[in-house]
């Protein structure tokens, strides 16, 4: 079976509002969950622009044995990313489309919001940032079980989804420190 993945113009509407929401650092909207994790990644121009291609490429998402499937190689606003894990009928399918892209000289990454069929309900943002302490990147999302087994799982989903933000950014690490050629995660 073959995975058709719409592309950018799809129709299909997302599955929770509002759409843009981790544009806010603030309260998730109400019966949503929040997840925020940081992690400084290095301290170098090179460091930024090592995360940022990294986060821009789905890595962190790979970096978690996830397989993203879009007509595009790099995150772009609209473009509809269908994440993937596992084989045969025990393979998931979670849609998700890129609902912007940050792209500032000291800060770059973007955000999907999940479509009908995802597991999930609600935002993600990847982003990568030159600070005072040095490059950081982030993980902030609010989501809610879309799938009643989920709903079941209770705080068991919140704690896989911190331990999962959590991955992503040491992938994140890793991957600066490869760039680097020194191989420790800064």
């Amino acid at each position: 079976m073959s995975l058709v993945v719409p592309g950018p113009g799809s129709q299909a509407a997302f599955t929770y509002a509002p759409v843009g929401g981790t544009r806010e650092t603030g309260p998730p909207p109400a019966g949503y969950r929040a997840v925020r994790e940081r992690r400084r990644v290095g301290t170098t121009e090179a460091d930024l622009e090592a995360a940022a291609a990294f986060v821009l490429g789905f890595g962190m998402q790979r970096a978690l044995g996830l397989d993203p499937v879009s007509v595009s190689p790099v995150a772009v606003e609209g473009v509809t990313v269908v994440l993937t894990a596992g084989a045969g009928p025990l393979r998931l399918r979670a849609p998700t489309r890129v609902v912007y892209v940050v792209d500032e000289p000291d800060r770059r990454g973007f955000a999907y919001g999940t479509l009908p069929g995802h597991p999930e309900s609600g935002e993600e943002l990847f982003v990568v940032e030159r600070t005072a302490a040095g490059v950081v990147a982030e993980v902030r999302a609010f989501s809610r079980p879309a799938w009643g087994l989920l709903r079941a799982a209770g705080p068991a989903g919140r704690l896989a989804q911190r331990f999962a933000a959590r991955r992503y950014l040491a992938a994140c690490a890793r991957a600066c420190a490869d760039a680097r050629g020194d191989g420790a995660a800064g």
